[in-house]
């Protein structure tokens, strides 16, 4: 068996998160009492009660996503369950290289709220909205994007086959969805996020991020991580702070990260965190082998794969 862990990012938050994780396991209480005394903020209170609108809010957003993720990691690892290769969505590589030792569990943390701050405050001025376009390939979106004229708007995140995520303007980002189901696109969702992320309109807080970096330094990698920003594994000659910082206003190519942790050998993906989204991209990925998708976004879905896992 191959483990990957895949890590979700903003977008699969939702109240009561992690509520029964952090109840059930003294290993995952602790997590989040840290982060607490980190940070200040008592982000367990905001994940398991809200409300909503204080949740959405990207400073938490992207601190609770990232704690809830590292509390499963730290009830996973007292099970002995490891994983050889992992990657995230966007935010979520920031929990592989917690995972991976090549960023300091406390200066992690830090550094991701200070990521979540500059990505809510350092928005330029206007209305942005990000959507899911579903079932056209990577060529016809972009094509789509380029056809709207009403506002900026540009594909972010290349998620797996036939999903792509667009970001920008919202009357641009509207636009480019109304002409991709004219093109023939299955389906437009909107995306619970709250900026043009993965485009150059975060360049302040791609800029603000980086001088934050300078005073991070990263250690050798213990497992190996994909980049978002081309789907490769990470190698010890990487400039990581400039790939975190390039990292805001690059689009995500998680559908090569995908083929690459497959390229790689895994046969069990397991998604470690909110939500159960990624674990549908990998379903969605076409592969010539069977592989087993586990889910871990509560106490009995954890339970389960504990079980499995010991069966395999």
């Amino acid at each position: 068996m191959k483990i990957g862990f895949l890590f979700p990012g903003q977008g699969a938050q939702s109240v009561g998160m992690g509520k029964d994780i952090y109840e059930k396991y003294e290993e995952a209480k602790k997590v989040y009492d840290k982060v607490k005394e980190l940070t200040g903020i008592d982000i367990a209170k905001i994940s398991f009660e809200g409300p909503e609108e204080e949740l959405n809010q990207t400073k938490n957003t992207q601190l609770a996503i990232l704690t809830m993720s590292l509390a499963i990691l730290a009830v996973l690892k007292e099970k002995e369950i490891k994983a050889d290769i992992c990657a995230g969505l966007s935010l979520g590589e920031y929990s592989g290289l917690i995972y991976s030792g090549a960023l300091d569990f406390d200066k992690g943390i830090k550094l991701v709220q200070k990521r979540g701050e500059y990505m809510q405050n350092l928005v330029p001025n206007g209305e942005w909205l990000m959507a899911a376009i579903l079932g056209m390939d990577d060529s016809q979106v972009e094509e789509a994007c380029r056809k709207a004229k009403s506002g900026f708007v540009v594909p972010a995140n290349y998620n797996c086959k036939g999903q792509i995520a667009i970001s920008g303007e919202k009357a641009g980002v509207e636009e480019a969805a109304s002409i991709a189901k004219e093109m023939g696109a299955r389906k437009a969702m909107v995306l619970k996020t709250a900026g043009p992320f993965h485009t150059e309109k975060l360049i302040d807080s791609s800029n603000a991020l980086r001088k934050e970096l300078e005073n991070i330094s990263f250690g050798s990698f213990n497992t190996k991580v994909v980049k978002n920003i081309d789907g490769e594994v990470y190698s010890e000659n990487d400039d990581i702070k400039d790939i975190l910082a390039r990292h805001i206003i690059s689009p995500v190519r998680f559908a090569k990260s995908i083929e690459t942790m497959l390229n790689e050998g895994v046969d069990t993906f397991i998604e470690v965190g909110a939500g159960k989204t990624l674990a549908g991209f990998v379903k969605r990925t076409p592969c010539d082998r069977e592989i087993t998708i586990i889910n871990i976004n509560n106490a009995e879905t954890l339970e389960n794969a504990k079980q499995l896992i010991k069966k395999n």
